[in-house]
């Protein structure tokens, strides 16, 4: 059975000695738990990359809402320590909350700018609670790489500014987007869909495929590459878009004009469930 850390100090000691048995290097694999075959992948490209894999495994209450849903949210541990095993992590980290936020805890990092676009327009303080855990992550780790998937691209763009403006070790490393056979991006979230809502689900795929496919022919202008994909999400009336944006992947401003590494994104409610999607400009 993987071995399984509840502490900071028990996995900092472990960083440490595999870090100094040999020179290894050390990855993080930070996610909320309910892993699936995305979840793998960043597993796995860890393994491939470091010496060692700790993948941590805590649903993160900072970072949700009050009216979201932090008590509902899957919790499948055991499934999710055999997923990582079968993966090549190394150890799992599984704190508690008042490990990672012990009592009267009163420092959070946020990104100024960054923290109130895209997901943190209609998510307040999401980005807020995103950056202080995973910095909590990194430093109790001392990672010295950081995984995580492009489908949380927003995310992304936060975490790097966070890391640069901080000065940490960490390389944050991204990994291509894991989808279902038939488009849509894998999420724990998915699986609180109903069946028709899952086939409903499929327009944000399509839309960012219609995106894709404009950009490949050559069109650019931010208006008209929104528009369209406005209009395909007009093909399902019960989804409620949240945004719909073509923005700079590091500032994540909007843009008029897609250049190769602009990223376009789209997040909406499906039933009650928020789904994100996304593609980089090439």
């Amino acid at each position: 059975m993987i071995e399984i850390i509840r502490t900071v100090a028990e996995l900092r000691e472990w960083s440490r000695l595999e870090r100094n048995d040999g020179g290894n290097t050390i990855g993080m694999v930070p996610t909320m738990g309910a892993l699936h075959a995305g979840h793998a992948s960043l597993i796995r490209a860890a393994k491939g990359s470091v010496g060692f894999v700790a993948v941590s495994i805590f649903v993160n209450p900072t970072q949700f809402g009050p009216n979201e849903d932090y008590e509902q949210y899957p919790r499948t541990f055991e499934a999710d320590c055999a997923l990582a095993q079968a993966e090549g992590a190394d150890v799992i980290f599984a704190p508690s909350v008042e490990e990672l936020y012990p009592q009267g805890a009163a420092t959070f990092i946020e990104v100024a700018g960054l923290s109130g676009r895209l997901d943190g327009k209609s998510r307040p303080d999401h980005f807020r609670g995103v950056a202080t855990v995973v910095a909590k992550l990194l430093i109790a780790s001392e990672a010295d790489r950081a995984f995580f998937g492009q489908k949380d691209a927003a995310q992304v763009a936060v975490l790097r500014r966070m890391v640069a403006d901080l000065r940490l070790a960490t390389q944050i490393v991204v990994c291509p987007i894991v989808r279902e056979a038939d488009g849509l991006a894998l999420s724990s979230r998915n699986r609180y869909l109903s069946p028709a809502e899952r086939c409903q689900a499929l327009v944000l795929s399509r839309a960012v495929q219609q995106v894709q496919t404009m950009v490949a022919g050559g069109e650019r202008r931010a208006e008209t590459l929104v528009d369209a994909a406005l209009l395909t999400f007009a093909a399902e009336p019960e989804i409620r878009v949240d945004y719909v944006e073509l923005v700079d992947w590091a500032t994540l401003e909007p843009v008029e004009t897609a250049e190769p590494g602009s990223l376009f994104a789209v997040a909406a409610w499906v039933g009650a469930t928020r789904l994100i999607d996304n593609c980089i400009v090439v």
